[in-house]
Order: structure tokens, then sequence, then C-alpha cells
């Protein structure tokens, strides 16, 4: 990214959001009600996701290519090391709920011996989700400035459009999510991660792209949902140590995509956006046919 790269300023607003997601990550260990306190929690990092990219975009717009993105990387350091030092000093280890008596697996890959059936079903069908959105994920600034023609600034305002829909979204569907069955909420959102890399493939204008994004900030939809939904499925005295052999498992699977999508791109940007679109359509219809709530 350093050398030039053209979707370096792409790793500002990802930094930005990340920064403020772990930031307030260690709260969701103590939270009651996994749907509503999850979209309160993340709506509120959302704010800060929508000044990265524009930020990101004027710095590539300013300063080029080159300067712009390292500019990016240096004030992304900056806020992480900021961060990490509010972390320290802010967030306090709740003593009164430390029980001895418990013991934390130590090999999280012995968490899958105990995985229910319904999680599994999860954990695969979100792991062809993934690949849907991972495949095409560090191409999609290369398609929206060569193909489209957008410029940084613009892509930076594209950006944030799909930070503020995801923010609009998630407290409201938090909430009618916390009335029924979570199973729904959770199709809706595979099925907004599907189409977004068919929605870029016949986007080849500015006004065309705001609907994309906007159908890409929709994907967090059920994402309080989701997360509830491993909670709820997880061994009631290993939900911690569950949650993170899930997202252990998924990530080391997808991290696979990320050569598939180059590979893919390098035959053409349509192989690639439309090999994503089945990717989740397939996991899509797992999670219908096999996707299982609580009850």
């Amino acid at each position: 990214m350093l050398a030039g790269s053209h979707n370096g300023f792409n790793i500002l607003f990802v930094l930005d959001c990340h920064i403020a997601s772990c930031f307030h990550e260690p709260y969701l260990q103590g939270i009651t009600n996994w749907k509503k306190d999850h979209g309160c929690l993340y709506a509120f990092p959302g704010q800060a996701c929508t000044h990265g990219p524009i930020v990101g975009g004027a710095f590539i717009q300013l300063y080029g290519i080159r300067s712009g993105i390292r500019l990016a990387f240096i004030v992304a350091l900056i806020m992480g090391l900021i961060s990490l030092l509010m972390q320290q000093m802010l967030i306090k280890e709740d003593e009164k709920k430390k029980d001895v008596s418990l013991q934390a697996e130590k090999n999280p890959f012995r968490m899958l011996t105990i995985m229910s059936p319904s999680l599994r079903n999860l954990l695969i069908s979100d792991i062809m989700i993934r690949f849907c959105e991972q495949i095409p994920y560090a191409f999609v600034v290369i398609w929206c400035l060569h193909h489209a023609g957008v410029s940084p600034v613009q892509f930076g305002i594209l950006t944030t459009v799909e930070m503020v829909t995801a923010m609009l979204i998630y407290i409201p569907v938090a909430y009618l999510a916390d009335r029924g069955s979570k199973r729904p909420y959770v199709v809706v959102t595979f099925l907004f991660f599907s189409f977004f890399p068919l929605a870029i493939l016949f986007s080849r204008s500015f006004s065309l792209l705001v609907i994309a994004f906007i159908l890409r900030g929709l994907k967090e939809f059920g994402e309080p949902s989701r997360k509830a939904l491993i909670m709820d499925l997880a061994p009631e005295e290993k939900k911690a140590g569950m949650f993170g052999a899930y997202y252990l498992v998924r990530d080391i699977i997808v991290s696979v995509a990320a050569f598939g999508g180059a590979y893919l791109w390098s035959l053409s940007p349509a192989t690639n956006l439309i090999t994503a679109f089945g990717f989740g359509i397939l996991g899509t219809t797992f999670f219908f046919i096999y996707g299982k709530d609580l009850s």
C-alpha cells in the first residue's frame, strides 16, 4: 500500500471502523440482551466510520496516491495508539463476575467437538457468505475508480453512505428482532450480502453506485440477530469460548478468499463478482434450508 496502491486509502476507513469497534468490544462480555445492546454499541462507533472514508479520499485527492496513502496510514496509526491507551485507562474488569471454578478451554478447536448441529449449520452458511463478501472486497475500490470512473473523494462518500445506512438500521432492527425469531433477519442479511456483487457489476455511474452501497450497508440488517443466535446456540458455560472458536474457524477458512479473489479478478472482474454472488446464494439457501433458531 505504501508503494502507491490504488486501494490503499480504503484501509484508512477500515482501520477507523475497526478501532472504534474494538474500543467497545470488551463491553460485549457483560451485556444481557445481545440484539438490542449490540445494536446500540455498534451504532455509536458507526458515527466514526462515516468520517474515515471522506478523510481518506481527500488525502488521495489532495496529495496524490502515494503521499495520500502514507498520510492516511500515519493518521490511522496515531488513532490506533490513542484508542489502545484509552481502552487500558477506561475499561475496567468486573471483579465481582469472576468465577475461578470455571476453567477456560485452551484449545479453541476442541470447542468444535461440542458445537451443536444448528450452530455448525450457521457456521457453514456464514463461511459461504463471507466468501461472497471477501472475494471482491479488495477490488471494489478498483471497480469504482477504473470502471465506474468515480474520484477518490466520491468513493469516500460512497463508503460513508454505506456506514450511515448500517448505522441507521442497527437499533430499530435489533429492537424488532428482539420481539421474535432471529432466523428471518439472518436470511435477509445473507441476501443483502449476496446481491451486492451483482449490484456492483451493473453500476457504471456514481448514482448507481450510491444504490449499490446502500445495499451494502443493509448487510448489517441482521448482524445483531446473527451474533445473538451464535450466543443462544452456544453451550451455557462455554459461550465466550464458542464465540471465539466460531470466528477463528470462519476467518481462517475465509482467508483463502483473498487469493481466490485475486485469481478470479485476473480472469475478469465479471468472473470475480459473479462467483461471489454464487457463493452468497449458496450460503443463503443452505441457511434457509438447514438453519434453525433456538426454539
